[in-house]
This record gives C-alpha cells, sequence and structure tokens, in this order.
C-alpha cells in the first residue's frame, strides 16, 4: 500500500520533473522515443516492462552494463543519470506493482539464470528503485570505468556481491529499515 500512495503521490507531485525532461530529451535527442523501455526480470522469475527516460543514442550495440562515459551515453543522458533523473519513470512501475521503492535492481533477462541453489531466493523480491546494494553501488558505472573487462568484473565481482546483499535484505527486511534506505537514496 505504501508504494501505490507514495508513487501516485510522486507521480502527481513531479508531473512538472518529467514534462521538463522529456523536453529537454525530444530538444537534445531528436531521434528515438522519449521513454526507454526494455523487459526486466520481476518478482518470481516474471518478466515486465521497465520504464526510464532514454539517455543513449538509438541503436546502440552495447553490452548490458552501462560505463560511465561510454559514447553511447549522450551528454544530456550523463547528466540524467548523474541525478538519477533518468529513473523517474520507475514510478509508474512502482504504482502498477512491477516494482517497489526498495529491493534488488531488476536486473536484465539472463542474470536470473545465473542464480543457483538459495540464491534464487531474492526472486521472491519485488525489485526496487532502490536498496541496500544500489546504494553500495552508486557509483558503479565510474567503478565499471576503471576496468579493464567490464563485464567480466561485473559477472564475477559485482553481481555476486549484490546477490549477497539482496539475500542479507530479504533476511532482515523491516518496513523502518526501507525507509531508512530510500532516505539515503535521496540524501
Amino acid at each position: 500500500m505504501f508504494d501505490i500512495v507514495v508513487s501516485f503521490i510522486g507521480l502527481i507531485i513531479l508531473s512538472p520533473a518529467f514534462l521538463t525532461v522529456a523536453i529537454l530529451i525530444r530538444i537534445k535527442m531528436r531521434c528515438g522515443p522519449v521513454i526507454f523501455k526494455q523487459q526486466r526480470v520481476g518478482r518470481f522469475g516474471q518478466l515486465f516492462t521497465m520504464y526510464k527516460f532514454r539517455s543513449m543514442v538509438v541503436n546502440h550495440s552495447g553490452s548490458s552494463v552501462s560505463v560511465r562515459g561510454e559514447s553511447r551515453i549522450t551528454p544530456l543522458g550523463a547528466v540524467l543519470r548523474k541525478y538519477k533523473l533518468d529513473e523517474l519513470p520507475e514510478l509508474w512501475n512502482v504504482f502498477i506493482g512491477d516494482m517497489s521503492f526498495v529491493g534488488p535492481r531488476p536486473d536484465v533477462p539472463g542474470y536470473a539464470d545465473k542464480l543457483v541453489g538459495d540464491d534464487k531466493r531474492i526472486l521472491q523480491l519485488r525489485p526496487g528503485i532502490t536498496g541496500p546494494a544500489s546504494l553500495k553501488y552508486r557509483n558503479e558505472e565510474e567503478l565499471l570505468a576503471q576496468q579493464s573487462d567490464p563485464q567480466k568484473y561485473n559477472d564475477e565481482v559485482l553481481f555476486p556481491d549484490k546477490v549477497k546483499i539482496n539475500l542479507q535484505y530479504l533476511d532482515n527486511w523491516s518496513f523502518w529499515g526501507d525507509v531508512r534506505y530510500i532516505i539515503e537514496t535521496i540524501f
């Protein structure tokens, strides 16, 4: 109920920001849609469509991980990503129940297939806009930019650590803990 009510209020209050960002994207990135849609893995492994403001050029052939400074990320997109404005449309995903405010970030299909044994328990969680792993790796794009093989580093270091963090979150969940993660994300 918290997610539905707060996301609805957020959608209304932030509607001027939505409009401003949409206009800027249309002006600065004329080709392609304003909203980027992508299939992500949700609760119980079910696919859903996640909505974000577009921050990359259309028709890039990049990897599934984003690295700060990549040529596929537009200058406006870099600003949107820095201030997390590209994620505002995810409030819609929260409102319709595909996501929660707090939980593991929803992965692209394929990563859920890498979960084995007890790790699959994180699929019990609704994916979130923020969470303990998101906060720990808030500078993930910069971290990946420092690696010689960002995809390998993501797959062998970041992904397993995020799974571990998300399992701890699942085992120790509390409403007030979620409130704390939301406040930490904002500030």
